[in-house]
């Protein structure tokens, strides 16, 4: 397989363009308020030379939409802006995939709990919860679903259940890490990474919004079980109380660890909060 450049943080690039992301629905509320400015940013991944466009579905659900009193038409109709939008950017590039973001479960609770898979739903609860958007998504023109920043074993096995009600449907599963070898939830990814392993519908499985220095040891521990997804953010960590990133970035040269992470296995590989085009850049300037 080779190797997929993937885009970088996209609320990161949104708020460098000047967006205000103070709110419970993050960058799915330019969907709502600016979509214009959601189109420019995949634009500048793509110009940087990102191979494909995650889109702006992260945050997008319809208990969220539904705080922001959105009925259920209109959320609908937002979540397939989502894909509109990138594929819009990917096509003024000239080539590219979109990739629709299911984020989980925990960002909708706006917590922190994407960090942690502290959840009040058991596996049945999550089901029910991602399958009315997951419906939407898998039904619209997006090239594949980016299954990302999932936190449990729970909700993976959750998405595994969804998985076979699309049995059309491709996606990648990638999860939130608390070190090289587990997810946040404490759940060892070799575990957690079997239940989609011999799945057809699945190109990828691997880590992100996880720091950079856990992602050598991510990829040994997935490297033969499938194709590996790897796309950290920048070793800060998320302050759900403040609503803020906090500490300080790994000290890393992401293209230079881009090479080494291809060479130790990962076929897909980007960036993901406090990532910008210039991480992208470098990416592509050393897997060229």
């Amino acid at each position: 397989m080779s190797t997929l450049v993937l885009d970088g943080g996209l609320s990161t690039q949104l708020e460098a363009l000047g967006a205000d992301l103070g709110d419970e629905l993050w960058s799915a509320r330019l969907l709502l308020e600016d979509p214009a400015l959601i189109r420019s940013a995949h634009a500048a991944y793509f110009a940087a030379g990102a191979d494909v466009a995650t889109t702006a579905s992260y945050q997008a659900s319809f208990p969220g939409f539904a705080r922001k009193g959105l009925d259920v038409a209109r959320a609908e109709r937002l979540m397939r802006l989502s894909v509109e939008l990138a594929a819009q950017a990917r096509d003024e590039a000239g080539s590219g995939l979109v990739a629709a973001s299911i984020g989980p479960y925990g960002a909708c609770l706006a917590n922190g709990a994407e960090y942690t898979g502290d959840y009040d739903l058991d596996e049945d609860g999550l089901v029910a919860w991602h399958r009315p958007r997951w419906e939407i998504l898998a039904s619209s023109e997006a090239d594949l679903l980016a299954c990302e920043t999932i936190p449990s074993y729970p909700e993976a096995r959750a998405l595994v259940r969804l998985l076979a009600e699309t049995p059309s449907v491709k996606v990648w599963v990638s999860f939130s890490c608390r070190d090289a070898a587990h997810l946040s939830d404490g759940t060892p990814i070799t575990e957690a990474a079997a239940l989609f392993t011999g799945d057809s519908q699945v190109v990828a499985v691997g880590a992100n919004c996880t720091a950079p220095r856990h992602i050598p040891g991510l990829i040994a521990s997935l490297t033969g079980m499938l194709p590996v997804v790897v796309y950290p953010n920048s070793g800060e960590t998320w302050d759900a109380g403040r609503r803020r990133w906090r500490g300080a970035a790994d000290p890393v040269e992401y293209g230079q660890a881009a090479k080494e992470w291809q060479a130790a296995g990962a076929s897909l590989i980007g960036g993901c909060c406090r990532t910008t085009p210039k991480h992208i850049r470098q990416i592509r300037a050393h897997l060229s």
